[in-house]
């Protein structure tokens, strides 16, 4: 999210000015270099996916990363991808370098297990997300944008937690509200909120315009009901279909534990054309989709 730099007639510095530059304190990880040499790359007249296989390849965990993503069973991919050249031609370079920014976020955290559990349900909800957009087959929503969404979607948390000693507490109060907003909870204790925050990261870090916007609108009843919201109806489904997920990872496994389908779960079903009963139809596949990235 870009906020505007205005001043006021005074020479102080305006209250938007003042909110992006309290968000900009909040220590955002910078972009990974690698990012913007495959961004530089794609945008060329002529990319060269060998030269993006040779910077991927030359980090092997980032290598092994987009093989695995690509092999993900929601991206529907008929062959088996074995090698980073293969993964590039069949996710596509945009999809691709999407992998590389999901793969390189979760390495700007520290690896403790407060973080790995983090990390882990957002895996969950991402691969849910994917193949709920697949198999709905609606206009506009496609199972890579869900996918990606809902591994970025909640990326403002951990930066809280990383910055503000304080935050764990917030995030449990605001996990257990079933009336306020979950950002109305943030923003009692903390001047920004994981919304704000994941959106500006996703910005920074060249995620498209409508995933950006989507983040920051997440909590917001009216972004799913879409006649309500300036969001594009794809980027209100994006919304509806993670926070489905979600829904469905709490049913399966009880983890992920919040009060959101109170506040948001009606509208999110209405948006998707699903009922409670043809959700619960789904169950068993979606146990098949979680099984997969065990």
């Amino acid at each position: 999210m870009n906020v505007p730099n205005n001043g006021r007639p005074d020479g102080r510095p305006s209250l938007t000015k003042a909110l992006d530059d309290a968000i900009r304190a909040i220590d955002i990880p910078p972009r990974p270099q690698i990012i913007d040499r495959i961004r530089s790359e794609v945008l060329s007249d002529n990319p060269c996916f060998r030269r993006i296989g040779q910077l991927i390849k030359a980090d092997v965990g980032l290598a092994a990363g987009l093989i695995r993503t690509a092999n993900s069973p929601y991206f529907g991919l008929r062959t088996r991808v074995r090698s980073v050249p293969e993964a590039l031609v069949l996710l596509g370079l945009e999809l691709s370098a999407r992998a590389v920014a999901a793969i390189s976020l979760r390495r700007a955290f520290p690896d403790s297990a407060h973080y790995v559990r983090f990390w882990d349900s957002s895996a969950r909800i991402a691969a849910l997300s994917g193949w709920l957009a697949q198999s709905l087959s609606l206009p506009g929503l496609s199972a890579a944008d869900a996918y990606t969404f809902g591994l970025f979607r909640d990326c403002g948390i951990v930066i809280l937690l990383r910055r503000c000693a304080d935050y764990r507490q917030t995030l449990a109060r605001a996990n257990s509200d079933a009336e306020r907003s979950f950002t109305a909870v943030e923003q009692a204790d903390h001047p920004t909120d994981h919304a704000v925050v994941g959106s500006l990261l996703a910005t920074e870090w060249w995620l498209p315009d409508e995933i950006c916007q989507a983040i920051r609108a997440h909590h917001e009843p009216s972004a799913i009901a879409q006649h309500q919201s300036g969001l594009p109806l794809a980027g209100s489904r994006l919304i509806a279909v993670s926070q489905t997920a979600e829904h469905l990872l709490q049913d399966l496994t009880g983890a992920s534990l919040t009060q959101e389908w109170t506040k948001l779960g009606e509208s999110s079903l209405c948006l998707l054309g699903l009922s409670e009963a043809s959700l619960r139809e789904r169950h068993a596949e979606a146990m098949s989709v979680l099984a997969a990235i065990d």
